[in-house]
């Protein structure tokens, strides 16, 4: 009975965490969910036991929002396959399997790893020299690729004059110079743009200000997401919005969002791996030191065949 309740628990928290990564995850939500897990561990016994024996049968995840979903969906795979480490390899002892996957952006990923509150941080961005000089030996896994695709609400009547923004009109868009539609071409409306991005500490907002704006800030009003999903609620939700949504999310909300061509490159797969297509970005995971048994053992899961398959059911371009 023990066993089914600490199951039924990390599929309710895996799936949880699944939604919060779309919809923005706060630090207190994230300590609380930790919190909560290990009260959970320890009333069943597992903690203890797995602490003696020098086993782990608990993994962390913390990091990109965009990352997240996809991380809980390959765990979730992973649990619903096995249920417990012994049946993952018969020299693991017989506890439950338990992945935590928290969202709090790609610095937050890297920031848990330096300071070893999680045993992995996900990155949707490069990993800074920085940030490789104070883990001091990260193992890097490069799950697969993202872009931040310029999107658009389809009621937005600019898709129908062009489907193509070049660089600085979007960066004329983003700095708040082109405050308004009419001055983007003089046959739209004269309404004013809502410009969405990520948090400005955030990894894509990096990414965004690195291809694109260069040394021009972004306007001071624009809409900052504390997610990728909330982010593109944000443009669904506007008529007159446009943000840099990821690629994976335009493909899991087909339909309710237009991606435009930049400088005349489409934001398709082709596009992104061959690197013609210029605001991409890694997806990545970050661990210092050597994995234990019982981690490698997940993320060969996740590096596999089917690893890939998830990654790019949810929408991205899979590494392998």
């Amino acid at each position: 009975m023990k066993k089914k309740i600490s199951l039924l628990l990390c599929f309710v928290l895996i799936f949880a965490l699944a939604l919060t990564a779309c919809q923005g995850t706060t630090s207190s939500e994230d300590e609380n969910a930790g919190e909560n897990i290990e009260e959970s561990l320890e009333e069943n016994g597992d903690t203890e036991e797995a602490a003696d024996e020098g086993f782990k049968a608990q993994i962390t995840f913390n990091g990109s929002s965009t990352l997240a979903p996809v991380m809980s969906a390959i765990a979730t795979d992973f649990i619903e396959e096995y249920t417990t480490w012994n049946n993952v390899d018969p020299s693991f002892p017989e506890e439950n399997i338990i992945i935590y996957v928290s969202a709090g952006g790609s610095g937050a990923g890297a920031k848990s790893v330096i300071e070893g509150t999680s045993d992995f941080g996900m990155l949707a961005r490069d990993i800074k020299d920085e940030e490789k000089e104070k883990i001091g030996d990260p193992n890097i896994f490069l799950l697969g690729m993202d872009a931040l695709t310029i999107s658009i609400n389809p009621e937005n009547p600019l898709h129908q004059i062009k489907d193509d923004l070049s660089s600085e009109e979007i960066r004329k868009i983003f700095s708040g110079e082109y405050k308004y539609w009419d001055e983007v071409d003089s046959s739209l409306e004269h309404k004013e743009i809502v410009v969405v991005i990520r948090d400005l500490g955030g990894g894509a907002h990096g990414v965004f200000q690195d291809s694109i704006m260069g040394d021009t800030p972004v306007r001071e009003d624009a809409i900052q997401s504390p997610s990728m999903g909330a982010l593109v609620t944000k443009i669904i939700e506007n008529k007159y919005a446009i943000g840099y949504a990821s690629f994976g999310m335009v493909n899991q909300n087909e339909g309710k969002l237009i991606p435009l061509k930049v400088d005349g490159i489409e934001p398709t797969k082709e596009n992104i791996v061959n690197g013609s297509y210029k605001i991409s970005r890694p997806l990545i995971v970050v661990k210092k030191g050597e994995l234990t048994p019982e981690q490698k053992a997940f993320m060969d899961m996740v590096m596999s065949e089917k690893g890939s398959q998830i990654i790019e059911e949810m929408g991205f371009v899979p590494a392998n």
